[in-house]
């Protein structure tokens, strides 16, 4: 099977998986039921408009929530078919058995969930399943947890708040070119040998027409876990201590991961890392030219310390 192959049947499991009612995540009920009982009203309200991280909710109680979550979960995947009893059985999928349904179920709620614990916009807020954005970020976070090499740093790229107003800054069409379509066409193509290695390892004898193996209900459960967690470790650590150098870092990273040499990719790549490197230094030195205007209306007793410092700290955590 072609790589694009791989990719078009990753997408098609996803896009179907979305369509089985109880994998698409509500953001807002997620957080209010997870986070109501242990933070104030007034953090609850914050986190569903800002974001937990962005709300100040401290990163080691997410993790901790993140943790427990993922226990549960994985507990409740045994024996769960989000494909049974579907209106017409899985003919909405084609070709798609149902295993694999509720296996890539399970991961993508899973994901949704983490993702939004850890801070991580509504995905379905103006979105529909087929949204390339959303299908390209869902299927990175699918390479986090299948331990896919290049998905950790794709998933830092677009997280970390560090990179945001860089990454903004840049045509959504070379952020499509660089990062999601050669990180997703990797994904599809590492999972599909993945799956099928794991699949034979157990013994399973059945054929799933697009990954390569059945994958029962006692393999979601023996996987969820450590596909939880690395998904978890990687958005913990994005949201804890993850700082400029880290992003430039990443990008690095990733080009030697997943980028093809030679190829036009890699020449669009370069320029990407041209500009992330300029955006932190224009940053640092804007930053250092507004705490000099301050300073210069403290000393003048325009305004006072406090005020100063206050400034101050704003400008450097920008």
């Amino acid at each position: 099977m072609s790589k694009q192959e791989n990719t078009n049947s990753l997408e098609a499991i996803v896009v179907n998986s979305l369509k089985v009612p109880g994998v698409k995540v509500n953001r807002q009920e997620f957080l209010t039921h997870i986070l109501a009982s242990k933070v104030s009203s007034g953090e609850l309200l914050a986190a569903l408009d800002k974001g937990p991280v962005d709300a100040g909710i401290s990163v080691n109680l997410l993790n901790k929530l993140a943790k427990s979550h993922i226990e549960k979960r994985t507990l409740q995947s045994t024996g769960i078919s989000f494909a049974t009893g579907l209106p017409g059985g899985i003919a909405m999928a084609a070709t798609i058995p149902a295993d694999t349904l509720q296996f890539f179920g399970v991961a993508l709620r899973l994901a949704q969930e983490l993702a939004y614990l850890f801070g991580h916009e509504d995905l379905w807020g103006e979105q529909g399943i087929n949204s390339d954005r959303v299908k390209s970020e869902l299927i990175i976070f699918l390479g986090v947890m299948f331990g896919v090499g290049g998905a950790s740093s794709a998933l830092k790229i677009i997280s970390a708040k560090v990179a945001q107003q860089t990454l903004k800054k840049l045509p959504q069409r070379a952020l499509t070119k660089t990062i999601y379509y050669p990180i997703v066409k990797k994904v599809a193509s590492t999972i599909g040998v993945k799956i099928t290695k794991k699949t034979f390892a157990q013994g399973l004898s059945k054929a799933i027409p697009l990954v390569g193996g059945v994958i029962s209900g006692g393999m979601t459960y023996a996987s969820m876990k450590p596909m939880g967690n690395r998904l978890r470790n990687e958005l913990f650590e994005v949201a804890s201590n993850y700082s400029e150098k880290d992003f430039v870092n990443d990008m690095e990273n990733f080009k030697k991961e997943v980028i093809d040499i030679g190829s036009g990719e890699e020449m669009e790549w370069d320029e990407l890392i041209s500009a992330t490197r300029e955006e932190p230094a224009k940053k640092v030195e804007s930053a250092a030219d507004e705490i000099l205007k301050f300073k210069q209306l403290l000393d003048l007793g325009v305004i006072t310390d406090e005020e100063f410092q206050k400034k101050k700290n704003e400008l450097l955590n920008m």
